[in-house]
């Protein structure tokens, strides 16, 4: 029936446009240390690369312990979550008790960064360790952190190889995603890209 056909429809910016629709994002676990030195980590899926070489961004608040604690080390890790983390990394997500701790971190089991002070969850699929390069500041209540990559390492099973398609890498290990706002999915089909004959990056 016509009726049913979709309008093109305005959005109100009274409301964020990303709580009125569903977007795909990453889903990573952003790992800083505290004054104390102990780990601190928290789930992000406003995280992406900056640009082709190894510089990595992601958006936080002042407000935060991460951004804070980014603020006085200069560093902080990532974690790429594999799909049976998603449990693991809800509770990365659970509020700070009054002293500031967050005792559901004490079942997260994690490992040492290999440059830099830091810690990352176990049993991800990628593990950035990343030095500050600036805070841009001014987006509402949020701001973007960007830094380099400093290191890097992945399981060998998950690394892009010749000998594999990439159909079939993926498959064999999918991808957890976030999609916002308030839900996740787990990709593990693909297709290539149809890029022109003449593309380049």
């Amino acid at each position: 029936m016509e009726d049913d056909k979709p309008t093109l429809t305005t959005l109100n910016l009274d409301f964020p446009v990303w709580e009125q629709i569903f977007t795909v994002h990453p889903l990573v676990i952003v790992g800083t240390t505290d004054e104390n030195d102990e780990p601190n980590l928290a789930p992000k899926h406003m995280a992406f690369p900056l640009g082709w070489k190894n510089y990595f961004g992601f958006v936080c608040t002042p407000r935060h312990a991460t951004y804070q604690n980014i603020k006085k080390t200069g560093v902080f890790t990532v974690t790429y979550p594999k799909p049976d983390q998603v449990v693991i990394t809800s509770l990365t997500a659970t509020p700070r008790c009054d002293d500031g701790t967050k005792p559901d971190l004490e079942a997260v089991k994690t490992f040492p960064a290999s440059e830099i002070k830091g810690h990352f969850v176990e049993d991800g699929y990628l593990f950035l360790e990343c030095k500050l390069v600036k805070f841009v500041d001014g987006f509402g209540d949020n701001s973007l952190i960007l830094a380099e990559i400093i290191a890097a390492r992945a399981w060998n099973d998950v690394i892009k190889n010749p000998s594999h398609s990439d159909n079939e890498l993926i498959y064999n290990h999918p991808q957890l995603v976030y999609v916002a706002p308030g839900r996740y999915a787990i990709v593990s089909e693909t297709q290539s890209f149809p890029f022109p004959d003449d593309f380049k990056k």
